[in-house]
Parts: C-alpha cells; structure tokens; sequence
C-alpha cells in the first residue's frame, strides 16, 4: 500500500485547500493518507540571524522525514493575494535550509483552490515554476474556483470539473 501526505498549504484550521488535498489523496486506490497537521508545524519567521542563533527548528526535519516516508505528495496551495501563504512560505524557507531538493523527487499532484473565480491560478503557475528547483515531481495539476459552489458535502459537484479531476488522479495513481 503507497502512503500519500496530503497537504493544504494553509495553517487555517478551516483550510479548504487541507480539505481538498485529503479529498484528493482519498480518492486514490490503495493508499494510505497522511495529512500534514499545521500544529505539529509551529516555526518562527525564517531570517538567517535566527538560523545562525538558534539553528533548525526540530519541526523542520519532522516535516523532511515525513516527505520522505511517503510515496507521493497531494499539495494544495491556498492563494492569498496572489501568492501562497506565509506559512507554507517559511516551511519552505526553512526546509530549503536543510536540503534544496526536500521533495525527494516525489510524484506530486499540484493543486489550487479557491472561493473565487481564478482558483487560484497565479499560485499554482508561481509554485508549478519553483518546485521543480527544490527537488519536486509534478504528475498532476489542478484548480478549483469557486470551491463552495463546485466542492459540497464533501464532493466535487460539477460534473465537468469533477471529469477533469479524475483524469489527473488517474495520471497521478499511475505514477505512484
């Protein structure tokens, strides 16, 4: 049995993105899914001063063994004011410390969800762009506007979106 991390690239305990990428990873055939836990994550504001000071935070190498104890990452990025979130910035601010390549070349599904209309494309072109320098595999990619419209009682609705999905799932559980 393949073990997925999902992760919701958002520390708010009302992600929609967390709960995207847990929907995500549940809907692969035999797995096992991890979902990251934001509170196990707690991190200072990454500066160099604080790293030469006090060195690296333990979190950050619990957050590097878990990538690589898994099979496959399902990665959902919240989009605040066009860019990702500053806490899943300074996890990666902090892990790049560690290893430069941190993804391990694990097979990743890429996605972005979002209340409003772009699904927040912006961030999924920003990170799509810079993973790959930090050691990451992307098999699949995915967004999502309008998720309370789209995504309800734990279900994509829209049949056309939902089709779209599929197929990147598909994708994805292939390269697992």
């Amino acid at each position: 049995m393949k073990r997925i991390l999902a992760i919701g690239a958002s520390n708010s305990k009302k992600s929609i993105n967390s709960l995207f990428a847990t929907y995500v990873a549940n809907e692969l055939e035999n797995v096992s899914v991890i979902t990251l836990n934001w509170n196990d994550l707690i991190l200072p504001i990454y500066s160099p001063d604080l790293e030469f000071e006090s060195g690296i935070p333990e979190n950050i190498y619990y957050f590097k063994n878990l990538i690589e104890s898994v099979d496959g990452i399902v990665l959902s990025l919240a989009e605040y004011n066009g860019m990702t979130t500053a806490a899943f910035k300074n996890l990666w601010d902090w892990t790049s410390r560690v290893d430069m390549k941190f993804w391990a070349n694990k097979p990743m599904f890429l996605s972005s969800v979002s209340p409003g209309n772009r699904g927040g494309v912006n961030v999924l072109e920003i990170i799509n762009n810079l993973i790959p320098h930090f050691g990451g595999n992307i098999i699949s990619k995915f967004s999502l506007p309008t998720f309370h419209s789209n995504f309800q009682k734990g279900e994509l609705i829209n049949t056309h979106l939902k089709e779209d999905l599929m197929v990147q799932i598909l994708n994805f559980q292939k390269a697992l």
